[in-house]
């Protein structure tokens, strides 16, 4: 069974990417390939219980059980040990990952405070987009109540297109509410 925003890009967005850039066939179209959602929690080095809370929220949100991350190198300034635990991660691909993006596109980003769209610069030059959530409340899955502590997490959205414009315009058609530039 495929996804609402699986079945809207193949229906609406390939037509019309194709049609902007002229891509030769329907594959040289850009796709997601990943939505990648990171939690880095440096106090877990003195807190461990703190982790596990943060993979028990990440798991109810991204719908998977995420991985624990654990630090590359020893940073005396921070405390931290080389292969301490300092974060958790989960990678979706599939039709999970279009049923996050949809989520996070129509549920979670219009109940942010203040939210005017997501700032339209923040791609990396391959057409990758990275957001930043400060709280993991604005999740429905998430009990207000149950939360000890406000986490932020990082959204990478990769996908296969070759610039930051066709990956803009990928998840524009997509439903990702941008800002209006001027």
């Amino acid at each position: 069974m495929n996804s609402r925003m699986h079945e809207r890009y193949s229906k609406d967005v390939v037509p019309a990417l194709t049609k902007r850039f002229n891509y030769p066939n329907s594959m040289a179209v850009p796709r997601v390939k990943k939505v990648t959602v990171n939690i880095g929690l440096g106090e877990a080095s003195q807190n461990v219980k703190l982790l596990d809370t943060a993979a028990q929220e990440l798991g109810l949100i991204a719908g998977q059980k995420p991985v624990i991350t654990r630090a590359k190198k020893s940073i005396a300034n921070f405390k931290i040990r080389k292969g301490m635990p300092i974060g958790c991660m989960v990678t979706l691909r599939g039709e999970r990952m279009y049923e996050f993006l949809d989520r996070l596109a129509n549920i979670v980003l219009p109940r942010l405070r203040d939210f005017k769209g997501l700032a339209p610069n923040s791609f990396d030059g391959r057409g990758n987009y990275t957001l930043g959530l400060k709280d993991q409340l604005v999740f429905p899955e998430i009990d207000y109540t149950r939360v000890d502590k406000i986490k932020g997490m990082n959204v990478t959205i990769t996908t296969t297109a070759r610039s930051d414009e066709e990956g803009r315009e990928l998840l524009k058609l997509l439903g990702v509410p941008f800002r209006v530039q001027g």
